[in-house]
């Protein structure tokens, strides 16, 4: 993760009944401080050691509280209709919300892990908390965790019925043979600074898409009946919400890139997809770290079956993707890796293929730091391509689900004229309350 960017997610909350400095601004430190007593990796630095043995180096966490920042920002003329109501984002206005934009994991050796931006949209009130949080320290199932801790934290300083123990939480690292890992070498390199490249995005257009759990029920319906009539009655009764509308996308996307499908190019679906509870035993849900993987449908299909075949085979080979992905093949990736380490970049990609990302199980919406919950979630530039789709819960919960989808500007105008698209997206913008418009 050294090369990939700062996770930069984002939550929008409703005006606080309090000043926002110093008192706002003095509730976030105190809390984010006691928080930190229990994750205080959050808190280091990254260092390399250099091996005398070989030819290589390792990257560690520096745990000696060399502290995290908040700082603070005013958006003048600005409201929640202005970046929070259409379902088309303005990525130019959001990308502001966030700190430290453009910068790779590897930074952190010289800048704090965690950054919040605490920004006041000044025609109305509402608040904005940009966090960017390196992604080498964890994934976004411990990332999130971090946040919700910080967060009831934050709200039993205000209400002390909220008080309760720590928050719980693994720092031990877990490894493939059950003992003491050691560090991970990477050979032929004196310094990991080698590895990192920073590529930058070619211009971006960015749709946040609301599908309530009535349309996803009505998707994933359409795609068992699909399988079904195709004789495939396993793949029907395996069937998810995620796998159709991950197979919604990526057909929909295929159809918007105008891909040549008189010819052999192929495409794929990969899918960012949690290991915990699939190692034997489970890793426990606490446990703070990166163990995720990107799974891909295999073999890459060609552009013209997948448009051809129908939502319910594309489907049906997401699927297979997920029950690939057991122990045994988890255990085999981490020692092939561990052999021969490397450093991720958007090139491992396809250009041709979608990336489903995050996840509708974080509890985005959980995060009340003290005035309210949360009224809508964003994300920043950090690590957006062509065919970048992050899933979110929906506000209202009940197994709604929002997915802001990342295109190059030519495809997205492409996309706004599929029927297939039109039809599953109609009526799907963004949820915000009325009354916080």
């Amino acid at each position: 993760m050294l090369a990939a960017e700062y996770i930069q997610k984002g939550l929008l909350f409703p005006p606080p009944p309090f000043p926002i400095v110093p008192d706002l601004i003095d509730h976030l430190e105190a809390s984010l401080a006691d928080t930190l007593a229990t994750y205080y990796p959050v808190a280091g630095r990254f260092i390399t050691e250099q091996h005398r043995d070989v030819v290589g180096c390792s990257v560690s966490i520096d745990c000696d509280g060399q502290g995290v920042e908040i700082v603070r920002a005013v958006a003048d003329g600005v409201a929640i209709s202005d970046g929070f109501v259409a379902d088309d984002v303005p990525i130019g206005l959001v990308q502001r919300f966030f700190p430290l934009d453009g910068a790779v994991n590897y930074d952190g050796h010289h800048v704090p892990l965690f950054v919040v931006q605490v920004t006041e949209l000044l025609r109305d009130g509402a608040v904005f908390l940009g966090f960017a949080y390196n992604h080498a320290l964890s994934d976004g199932t411990a990332f999130w965790d971090f946040i919700n801790a910080w967060a009831h934290i934050a709200r039993a300083r205000i209400d002390p019925h909220e008080s309760g123990p720590p928050p719980l939480v693994v720092l031990k690292r877990w490894s493939a043979d059950g003992g003491e890992p050691g560090p991970v070498v990477l050979r032929g390199y004196a310094d990991a600074s080698e590895l990192i490249e920073r590529i930058s995005p070619p211009p971006l257009r960015e749709k946040m898409l609301h599908f309530s759990a009535e349309t996803l029920a009505a998707l994933k319906e359409k795609a068992r009946q699909e399988l079904v009539a195709a004789g495939d009655a396993q793949g029907a009764a395996a069937v998810t919400r995620f796998q159709a509308l991950s197979s919604l996308l990526w057909r929909c996307i295929t159809r918007a890139r105008r891909l040549d499908t008189t010819t052999s190019t192929t495409t794929v679906c990969r899918a960012a997809i949690n290991n915990r509870g699939r190692l034997v035993p489970p890793l426990p849900r606490e446990y703070f770290g990166n163990t995720i993987y990107a799974i891909s449908t295999s073999p890459p299909v060609r552009a013209s079956e997948l448009l051809e075949r129908g939502l319910g085979w594309a489907a049906a080979a997401v699927g297979r993707a997920v029950a690939r992905h057991t122990d045994a093949d988890i255990r085999s990736r981490v020692e092939a890796w561990t052999a021969k380490p490397v450093v991720y970049t958007l090139r491992f990609f396809d250009p041709n293929g979608t990336m489903m990302g995050s996840s509708p199980r974080f509890d985005m919406y959980g995060c009340d730091f003290g005035w309210g919950k949360p009224i809508a979630a964003r994300s920043g530039r950090a690590n957006k391509f062509d065919g970048k789709t992050s899933l979110y819960p929906g506000r209202e919960g009940g197994g709604s689900i929002d997915a802001e989808l990342v295109l190059e500007p030519h495809h997205m105008a492409n996309l706004d004229h599929d029927q297939e698209f039109i039809f599953w997206t109609t009526n799907t913008t963004s949820f915000i309350p009325q009354d916080s418009q």
